[in-house]
Protein backbone atom coordinates (compact mmCIF):
# COMPACT_ATOMS: atom_id res chain seq x y z
CA UNK A 1 0.00 0.00 0.00
CA UNK A 2 3.03 2.54 0.87
CA UNK A 3 4.58 1.84 -2.42
CA UNK A 4 1.43 2.02 -4.68
CA UNK A 5 1.22 5.62 -2.49
CA UNK A 6 4.32 6.62 -3.61
CA UNK A 7 3.90 5.89 -7.06
CA UNK A 8 0.62 7.65 -7.22
CA UNK A 9 2.20 10.36 -5.55
CA UNK A 10 5.15 10.19 -8.17
CA UNK A 11 2.55 10.64 -11.28
CA UNK A 12 0.49 13.39 -10.36
CA UNK A 13 3.82 15.21 -9.02
CA UNK A 14 5.46 14.53 -13.16
CA UNK A 15 1.90 15.63 -14.79
CA UNK A 16 1.81 19.02 -13.22
CA UNK A 17 5.53 19.93 -14.00
CA UNK A 18 4.81 18.69 -17.72
CA UNK A 19 2.06 21.05 -17.73
CA UNK A 20 4.12 24.00 -17.10
CA UNK A 21 6.28 24.18 -19.09
CA UNK A 22 6.86 24.34 -23.16
CA UNK A 23 8.83 21.17 -23.70
CA UNK A 24 7.04 18.14 -21.89
CA UNK A 25 8.67 14.52 -21.47
CA UNK A 26 6.45 12.80 -24.76
CA UNK A 27 5.78 13.99 -27.38
CA UNK A 28 3.21 16.65 -27.86
CA UNK A 29 1.78 16.90 -31.15
CA UNK A 30 -1.20 18.86 -32.93
CA UNK A 31 -2.80 15.49 -34.06
CA UNK A 32 -5.26 13.94 -34.15
CA UNK A 33 -7.38 16.87 -35.30
CA UNK A 34 -6.23 19.64 -37.59
CA UNK A 35 -6.44 22.06 -34.55
CA UNK A 36 -2.96 24.05 -33.26
CA UNK A 37 -1.13 24.15 -29.62
CA UNK A 38 -1.20 27.14 -27.78
CA UNK A 39 2.25 25.67 -27.05
CA UNK A 40 5.18 25.22 -28.67
CA UNK A 41 7.40 21.56 -28.78
CA UNK A 42 10.00 23.18 -27.07
CA UNK A 43 13.63 24.22 -27.90
CA UNK A 44 15.58 21.70 -29.85
CA UNK A 45 12.90 19.73 -30.72
CA UNK A 46 12.48 18.59 -34.57
CA UNK A 47 8.72 17.00 -34.71
CA UNK A 48 7.04 15.73 -37.31
CA UNK A 49 3.61 15.43 -38.03
CA UNK A 50 1.81 13.32 -41.26
CA UNK A 51 -0.82 11.65 -42.34
CA UNK A 52 -2.93 10.09 -45.15
CA UNK A 53 -6.92 10.48 -45.51
CA UNK A 54 -9.73 9.22 -48.01
CA UNK A 55 -11.62 11.96 -49.84
CA UNK A 56 -15.94 11.33 -50.93
CA UNK A 57 -17.67 14.16 -51.54
CA UNK A 58 -21.25 14.43 -53.46
CA UNK A 59 -23.17 17.68 -54.37
CA UNK A 60 -26.46 17.11 -54.70
CA UNK A 61 -27.25 20.78 -56.61
CA UNK A 62 -24.11 20.84 -58.96
CA UNK A 63 -24.62 16.86 -59.46
CA UNK A 64 -20.84 16.02 -58.61
CA UNK A 65 -18.60 13.84 -56.94
CA UNK A 66 -15.29 13.76 -55.48
CA UNK A 67 -13.40 10.48 -54.53
CA UNK A 68 -9.05 10.37 -54.14
CA UNK A 69 -6.99 10.69 -51.50
CA UNK A 70 -5.02 13.21 -49.67
CA UNK A 71 -1.80 13.58 -47.60
CA UNK A 72 -1.57 16.37 -44.78
CA UNK A 73 2.17 16.64 -42.75
CA UNK A 74 3.63 19.26 -40.82
CA UNK A 75 7.11 20.36 -39.93
CA UNK A 76 7.65 22.25 -36.47
CA UNK A 77 10.21 23.54 -34.89
CA UNK A 78 11.47 24.92 -31.03
CA UNK A 79 13.96 27.69 -31.61
CA UNK A 80 15.52 30.69 -29.37
CA UNK A 81 12.74 30.81 -26.82
CA UNK A 82 10.73 28.23 -25.47
CA UNK A 83 7.24 30.97 -26.47
CA UNK A 84 8.71 30.21 -30.38
CA UNK A 85 7.93 27.47 -32.73
CA UNK A 86 8.52 27.81 -36.93
CA UNK A 87 5.96 25.42 -38.93
CA UNK A 88 5.73 24.51 -42.55
CA UNK A 89 2.33 22.94 -43.23
CA UNK A 90 0.63 21.26 -45.98
CA UNK A 91 -2.32 19.34 -47.67
CA UNK A 92 -1.60 17.53 -50.80
CA UNK A 93 -4.49 15.74 -52.35
CA UNK A 94 -5.26 13.29 -55.77
CA UNK A 95 -8.69 12.89 -56.76
CA UNK A 96 -11.61 12.59 -59.49
CA UNK A 97 -13.79 14.85 -60.32
CA UNK A 98 -16.91 13.54 -62.17
CA UNK A 99 -19.60 15.89 -63.12
CA UNK A 100 -22.97 14.21 -63.76
CA UNK A 101 -25.00 16.70 -65.59
CA UNK A 102 -24.36 15.99 -69.31
CA UNK A 103 -24.96 12.88 -71.09
CA UNK A 104 -22.16 11.10 -70.33
CA UNK A 105 -20.60 11.34 -66.78
CA UNK A 106 -17.51 13.77 -67.76
CA UNK A 107 -14.14 12.67 -65.58
CA UNK A 108 -11.39 14.94 -64.50
CA UNK A 109 -8.24 14.10 -62.87
CA UNK A 110 -7.33 16.64 -60.51
CA UNK A 111 -4.27 17.09 -58.03
CA UNK A 112 -1.99 19.78 -55.93
CA UNK A 113 -1.56 21.74 -52.70
CA UNK A 114 -4.84 22.85 -51.06
CA UNK A 115 -2.48 24.65 -48.16
CA UNK A 116 1.02 24.77 -48.17
CA UNK A 117 2.02 27.42 -45.25
CA UNK A 118 5.18 28.46 -43.43
CA UNK A 119 5.07 30.93 -40.28
CA UNK A 120 5.63 31.28 -36.73
CA UNK A 121 3.97 30.50 -33.78
CA UNK A 122 4.57 32.38 -29.98
CA UNK A 123 3.26 31.70 -26.90
CA UNK A 124 2.20 35.58 -25.62
CA UNK A 125 0.87 34.31 -22.05
CA UNK A 126 0.85 31.36 -20.25
CA UNK A 127 -0.79 30.76 -16.84
CA UNK A 128 0.54 27.97 -16.11
CA UNK A 129 4.03 29.25 -15.92
CA UNK A 130 4.40 29.78 -11.90
CA UNK A 131 3.86 26.33 -11.08
CA UNK A 132 4.07 27.70 -7.38
CA UNK A 133 0.76 28.47 -7.52
CA UNK A 134 -1.04 25.19 -8.26
CA UNK A 135 1.36 22.38 -6.80
CA UNK A 136 -0.80 19.12 -6.53
CA UNK A 137 -1.97 18.05 -3.15
CA UNK A 138 -0.03 14.74 -2.96
CA UNK A 139 -2.29 13.81 -0.06
CA UNK A 140 -5.80 13.68 -1.82
CA UNK A 141 -6.85 12.11 -5.07
CA UNK A 142 -10.36 13.88 -4.88
CA UNK A 143 -8.69 16.97 -4.82
CA UNK A 144 -6.62 17.61 -7.41
CA UNK A 145 -9.40 15.93 -9.74
CA UNK A 146 -11.70 18.74 -8.35
CA UNK A 147 -12.49 21.60 -11.23
CA UNK A 148 -10.17 24.89 -10.87
CA UNK A 149 -11.86 28.11 -11.72
CA UNK A 150 -8.18 29.23 -13.15
CA UNK A 151 -8.19 26.89 -15.61
CA UNK A 152 -10.69 29.09 -17.25
CA UNK A 153 -8.05 31.35 -18.11
CA UNK A 154 -6.47 29.66 -21.25
CA UNK A 155 -2.99 30.58 -22.39
CA UNK A 156 -2.20 32.62 -25.53
CA UNK A 157 -0.68 31.78 -28.79
CA UNK A 158 -0.55 34.33 -31.99
CA UNK A 159 0.62 32.89 -35.14
CA UNK A 160 1.97 34.54 -38.38
CA UNK A 161 2.29 33.16 -41.92
CA UNK A 162 2.65 32.97 -45.62
CA UNK A 163 0.83 30.67 -47.72
CA UNK A 164 1.46 29.66 -51.51
CA UNK A 165 -0.54 28.88 -53.94
CA UNK A 166 0.07 27.58 -57.58
CA UNK A 167 -1.47 29.02 -60.73
CA UNK A 168 -4.47 27.38 -61.88
CA UNK A 169 -4.73 25.14 -58.83
CA UNK A 170 -8.21 23.02 -59.27
CA UNK A 171 -8.75 23.44 -55.03
CA UNK A 172 -8.40 27.47 -54.91
CA UNK A 173 -10.57 30.27 -56.01
CA UNK A 174 -9.77 31.11 -59.87
CA UNK A 175 -7.13 33.72 -59.77
CA UNK A 176 -5.78 33.21 -56.73
CA UNK A 177 -1.85 32.42 -57.00
CA UNK A 178 1.44 33.53 -55.11
CA UNK A 179 2.18 34.40 -51.24
CA UNK A 180 -0.83 35.72 -49.29
CA UNK A 181 -0.79 36.28 -45.64
CA UNK A 182 -2.10 34.05 -42.83
CA UNK A 183 -3.19 34.49 -38.93
CA UNK A 184 -4.41 33.04 -36.33
CA UNK A 185 -5.22 33.23 -32.30
CA UNK A 186 -4.76 29.98 -31.01
CA UNK A 187 -5.99 29.52 -26.90
CA UNK A 188 -5.11 26.27 -24.93
CA UNK A 189 -6.76 25.10 -21.45
CA UNK A 190 -5.89 22.31 -19.25
CA UNK A 191 -8.28 21.20 -16.87
CA UNK A 192 -7.85 18.60 -14.32
CA UNK A 193 -8.86 14.66 -15.16
CA UNK A 194 -6.94 14.70 -18.56
CA UNK A 195 -9.24 17.20 -20.38
CA UNK A 196 -8.25 19.80 -22.95
CA UNK A 197 -9.80 22.55 -24.84
CA UNK A 198 -7.94 24.16 -27.91
CA UNK A 199 -9.85 26.71 -29.80
CA UNK A 200 -7.71 28.45 -33.10
CA UNK A 201 -9.07 31.36 -34.62
CA UNK A 202 -7.91 32.17 -38.25
CA UNK A 203 -7.94 34.04 -41.35
CA UNK A 204 -6.40 32.80 -44.44
CA UNK A 205 -5.33 34.13 -47.99
CA UNK A 206 -5.91 37.44 -46.07
CA UNK A 207 -6.23 40.20 -48.95
CA UNK A 208 -7.04 37.89 -52.12
CA UNK A 209 -10.86 36.84 -53.34
CA UNK A 210 -10.35 33.55 -51.51
CA UNK A 211 -10.04 35.09 -47.99
CA UNK A 212 -11.31 32.52 -45.95
CA UNK A 213 -12.12 33.29 -41.84
CA UNK A 214 -12.52 29.76 -39.78
CA UNK A 215 -12.66 28.25 -36.18
CA UNK A 216 -11.58 25.22 -35.08
CA UNK A 217 -13.05 23.49 -31.82
CA UNK A 218 -10.96 20.73 -30.44
CA UNK A 219 -11.92 18.83 -26.66
CA UNK A 220 -9.45 16.11 -26.47
CA UNK A 221 -9.45 13.53 -23.56
CA UNK A 222 -6.82 11.51 -22.29
CA UNK A 223 -8.38 8.54 -19.92
CA UNK A 224 -4.94 6.44 -19.90
CA UNK A 225 -0.97 7.70 -19.82
CA UNK A 226 -1.59 5.96 -24.27
CA UNK A 227 -4.56 6.75 -24.73
CA UNK A 228 -6.63 9.49 -26.05
CA UNK A 229 -9.74 10.55 -27.68
CA UNK A 230 -10.77 13.95 -29.30
CA UNK A 231 -13.90 15.49 -30.89
CA UNK A 232 -13.66 18.48 -32.84
CA UNK A 233 -15.43 20.97 -35.45
CA UNK A 234 -14.28 23.25 -37.85
CA UNK A 235 -16.22 25.69 -39.89
CA UNK A 236 -15.36 27.45 -42.64
CA UNK A 237 -16.76 30.80 -44.08
CA UNK A 238 -15.62 32.41 -47.46
CA UNK A 239 -17.32 33.87 -50.76
CA UNK A 240 -15.43 30.90 -52.54
CA UNK A 241 -16.41 27.84 -49.68
CA UNK A 242 -18.44 27.50 -46.55
CA UNK A 243 -18.92 24.46 -44.41
CA UNK A 244 -19.00 22.76 -40.91
CA UNK A 245 -16.83 19.59 -40.79
CA UNK A 246 -17.40 17.47 -37.51
CA UNK A 247 -14.08 15.27 -36.44
CA UNK A 248 -13.95 12.27 -34.26
CA UNK A 249 -11.12 9.77 -33.19
CA UNK A 250 -7.97 9.30 -30.93
CA UNK A 251 -4.66 8.76 -30.72
CA UNK A 252 -2.00 6.27 -29.12
CA UNK A 253 1.17 6.93 -27.99
CA UNK A 254 3.63 4.22 -28.66
CA UNK A 255 6.59 5.86 -27.22
CA UNK A 256 7.33 8.99 -25.86
CA UNK A 257 8.51 10.17 -28.88
CA UNK A 258 5.98 8.59 -31.51
CA UNK A 259 2.56 8.87 -31.73
CA UNK A 260 -0.52 6.99 -33.84
CA UNK A 261 -3.92 8.24 -34.84
CA UNK A 262 -6.78 8.14 -36.38
CA UNK A 263 -9.96 9.83 -37.31
CA UNK A 264 -13.34 10.43 -39.32
CA UNK A 265 -14.53 13.43 -40.70
CA UNK A 266 -17.80 14.77 -42.34
CA UNK A 267 -20.47 17.27 -42.57
CA UNK A 268 -24.03 17.82 -42.04
CA UNK A 269 -25.06 19.31 -45.38
CA UNK A 270 -25.45 18.09 -49.14
CA UNK A 271 -23.97 20.56 -51.04
CA UNK A 272 -21.68 19.21 -50.73
CA UNK A 273 -21.62 15.82 -48.64
CA UNK A 274 -18.16 15.19 -46.87
CA UNK A 275 -16.69 12.04 -45.92
CA UNK A 276 -13.14 11.32 -44.87
CA UNK A 277 -11.26 8.57 -42.53
CA UNK A 278 -7.64 9.37 -41.92
CA UNK A 279 -4.83 7.51 -40.12
CA UNK A 280 -1.60 9.65 -38.87
CA UNK A 281 1.86 9.49 -36.92
CA UNK A 282 3.88 11.87 -35.49
CA UNK A 283 7.42 11.47 -34.31
CA UNK A 284 9.79 13.91 -32.99
CA UNK A 285 13.76 14.19 -32.53
CA UNK A 286 14.23 15.02 -29.09
CA UNK A 287 17.07 17.57 -29.17
CA UNK A 288 16.10 19.41 -25.86
CA UNK A 289 18.61 20.73 -23.10
CA UNK A 290 17.17 22.05 -19.99
CA UNK A 291 18.25 25.86 -18.91
CA UNK A 292 21.38 25.58 -16.30
CA UNK A 293 19.88 27.69 -13.34
CA UNK A 294 22.23 29.29 -10.40
CA UNK A 295 20.22 28.60 -7.30
CA UNK A 296 23.52 30.33 -5.21
CA UNK A 297 24.63 27.43 -3.94
CA UNK A 298 27.47 26.60 -5.93
CA UNK A 299 30.58 29.21 -6.84
CA UNK A 300 30.03 31.30 -9.63
CA UNK A 301 32.88 29.65 -11.70
CA UNK A 302 30.80 26.28 -11.19
CA UNK A 303 34.50 24.62 -10.26
CA UNK A 304 34.14 24.76 -6.70
CA UNK A 305 36.88 27.77 -6.22
CA UNK A 306 35.06 29.79 -3.33
CA UNK A 307 34.93 27.02 -1.50
CA UNK A 308 38.34 26.17 -1.78
CA UNK A 309 39.42 29.92 -1.47
CA UNK A 310 37.38 30.01 2.48
CA UNK A 311 38.89 26.75 3.45
CA UNK A 312 42.52 28.53 2.56
CA UNK A 313 41.63 31.58 4.61
CA UNK A 314 40.62 29.54 7.44
CA UNK A 315 44.24 27.70 7.75
CA UNK A 316 45.75 30.96 7.16
CA UNK A 317 44.25 32.52 10.17
CA UNK A 318 44.76 29.33 12.18
CA UNK A 319 48.66 29.53 10.93
CA UNK A 320 48.82 32.92 12.33
CA UNK A 321 47.26 32.23 15.62
CA UNK A 322 49.74 29.77 16.41
CA UNK A 323 52.45 32.04 15.31
CA UNK A 324 51.44 33.96 18.11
Amino acid sequence: MRILKSTFILLITISFNSAFAQYTEVINSNRPGVSKSAFSVGTGVVQFEAGAFTVKEDHALRNYEVSGFGLDFGLRYGLLFEQLELSLDGVYQNDTFTNYNGLVPDEDARSNFKNFTIGAKYLVYDPYKNAEEAKPNIYSYHANRKFNWKSLIPAVSIYAGANFDTKNNPYTDFGIEGFSPKIMIATQNNFNGGWVFVMNLIKDRIGTDQSDFSYILTLTHSFTPQWVVFGETQGIKSDFYADNILRFGGAYLWTRDFQLDANIAFNTKDTPTVFNIAFGASYRLDFHKDKKIDNGNSAKDGNGKMRKTKKKKKKKEEDDFDSE
